[in-house]
């Protein structure tokens, strides 16, 4: 079962606009782990990314909202447009995420928040990806931006143990989706044997416990973007360990961690 909500405040709803209440209930429905996460971080570090995440809620469920392939190139377009218009520094689009979206990241964030949207065309078609580096990329640009850009905007981070974080906790997630992946015909996995699982796994597991070696590059301030790595090391060593759980959908869930005593020492 997933998670029950988080009991939120009166203080909690006190301290958001409209905009910003509307962000985290699509959070909160959509993406339970980063909304606990983001539930643990302080009230400022909270009105940064809820919209953020609220953005890349809208942009993944983008391509699977429709059958139509051009409906959903229109749909992400449409995010690419924002970011675009962010960017540029022109008046944005007024919309329940994209006008709080817009006032919490750069105009250089955005620019790599639209290689984020572009990246995520993959998901509209059936095609498999190319090669290791295709499938790279993807996880860089979709977990790897969207981490990178969390943690710069609230604080000091390094952005090589950022993007190691981000890359293990992508691919646990991967893990996670596949099985609703392969029932909608796509190919997730270049090597889906269970070699190629862990292979992949290893790598993965690899980064993320370099990331934690190296968690002292990332300041007290911008950690809270690191909660929502949530139990990818245990997901990761599950599938090294038992790699035909991936395909049967078996993994550990990634919300099961101590969530309150991160938040508290820190040790994402």
């Amino acid at each position: 079962m997933p998670p029950k909500p988080a009991r939120r405040s009166w203080a909690f709803w006190m301290a958001f606009d409209e905009d910003l209440m509307a962000c985290a209930a699509i959070v909160e429905r959509a993406d339970p782990l980063r909304f606990r996460a983001t539930m643990a971080a302080p009230l400022a570090a909270r009105r940064v990314l809820f919209p953020l995440y609220a953005f890349n809620i809208e942009v993944a469920r983008a391509p699977w909202v429709t059958q139509e392939a051009m409906i959903a190139e229109m749909r992400l377009q449409w995010w690419r447009d924002v970011c675009e218009e962010i960017s540029q520094g022109r008046a944005v689009r007024r919309h329940e995420v994209a006008t709080p979206f817009a006032g919490v990241i750069t105009p250089d964030q955005a620019g790599l928040l639209d290689t984020l949207v572009g990246a995520r065309r993959w998901d509209i078609y059936r095609d498999a990806f190319e090669d290791m580096a295709h499938f790279e990329a993807y996880i860089d640009q979709t977990a790897g931006n969207l981490m990178w850009v969390a943690a710069s905007s609230l604080g000091d981070a390094d952005e090589g143990v950022v993007r190691d974080a981000a890359y293990g906790a992508g691919v646990a997630a991967w893990f996670h989706a596949i099985p609703q992946l392969v029932e909608q015909g796509r190919v997730p996995l270049l090597d889906g044997t269970d070699a190629g699982v862990q292979t992949l796994a290893r790598k993965a597991l690899d980064r993320v416990q370099a990331a934690r070696r190296n968690r002292n590059k990332v300041s007290v301030a911008a950690r809270p973007a690191m909660f929502s790595i949530g139990a990818s090391a245990k997901v990761l060593q599950e599938a090294i360990e038992t790699p035909w759980r991936v395909a049967a959908g078996d993994l550990p869930p990634l919300n099961a961690y101590p969530l309150p005593w991160r938040a508290l020492s820190g040790r994402w």
